[in-house]
């Protein structure tokens, strides 16, 4: 019996004897990217209420193989490798991607509750006159008239409603008119442009449902809503995020389920390599 299992250790494994410890490491790599699967499905489903959220789906690479034989290469002075044998380490999360699809509308009635049916995003202006992009259209006045977010910045370029504003309408042009008391012809306070990029992935997540932009975003391109490829603006609505509980719950299972086979592959290359050990 002994003499049989020192056969099939030198069988599995090679000179070094590395190859129990490969399977090991690629078990390894493979629970890695589970774990930060996992973790980005958690972070959707944890946002499923947040207005404008947009999902993330990570994504995955092979790494680096092992190259055994060449195909094409000499398998003898006459003839080749038609096939090569190559063996793989593994694989990882090669980017967390961002799914920029529009969500459902939500009526809510509010006049400063604006949602971008379409491409693009709003401009908010930070206290450091920094401009920063959003797809949340919550907004507010505050006590001075201007248009504002949730924590006070400012909307992009500034508007401000004057005092004795009863009424504000604002069209899926970006078109801002105010209606005072005792005034028939309504005030236009401006127009609310929407920004796009060319690459609406490359934005940087700030937090707060803020995009900061980067060299892989490229520079923001201001347009009026419903010109060319930016949405219109819908008055009295928000935009819920985009996650599908259902999708998210499936992808969940399917991660967990590839989780559990890189720990089980783990184990049997542990048991492997006991077996070897306890030869005498």
């Amino acid at each position: 019996m002994k003499i049989i299992f020192l056969f099939l250790a030198l069988l599995i494994l090679p000179s070094e004897g590395f190859c129990l410890m490969k399977a090991l490491n690629i078990a390894a790599t493979g629970m890695a990217s589970q774990e930060i699967n996992v973790s980005t499905i958690s972070n959707n489903i944890a946002n499923i209420n947040t207005t404008g959220f947009k999902k993330d789906r990570a994504e995955f690479d092979d790494l680096l193989y092992e190259t055994v034989t060449i195909a094409g290469g000499r398998s003898s002075s006459n003839t080749r490798y038609n096939v090569g044998t190559q063996i793989g380490t593994g694989s990882k999360v090669s980017a967390v991607r961002k799914e920029h699809s529009t969500g459902n509308p939500m009526i809510t009635n509010n006049p400063f509750d604006l949602m971008i049916n379409g491409e693009g995003f709003f401009g908010i202006i930070l206290p450091s006159n920094e401009i920063k992009y959003t797809r949340d259209g919550s907004f507010n006045l505050d006590s001075e008239g201007n248009l504002v977010t949730r924590l006070g910045y400012k909307v992009f370029p500034g508007i401000t409603f004057p005092q004795g504003t009863t009424t504000t309408t604002i069209g899926e042009n970006g078109n801002v008119e105010a209606f005072l008391k005792n005034q028939i012809e309504p005030t236009n306070l401006g127009i609310l442009p929407i920004f796009n990029f060319t690459n609406p992935v490359g934005l940087k997540s700030e937090g707060g449902n803020l995009y900061q932009i980067t060299q892989a975003s490229g520079p923001p391109i201001q347009q009026i809503p419903g010109q060319g490829n930016a949405g219109k603006i819908m008055q009295g609505t928000l935009e819920s995020s985009n996650v599908s509980i259902m999708v998210e719950m499936t992808n969940l299972i399917k991660a967990q389920r590839a989780y559990e086979m890189n720990s089980k592959v783990m184990g049997v290359a542990d048991q492997m390599l006991q077996t070897v050990n306890n030869i005498r």
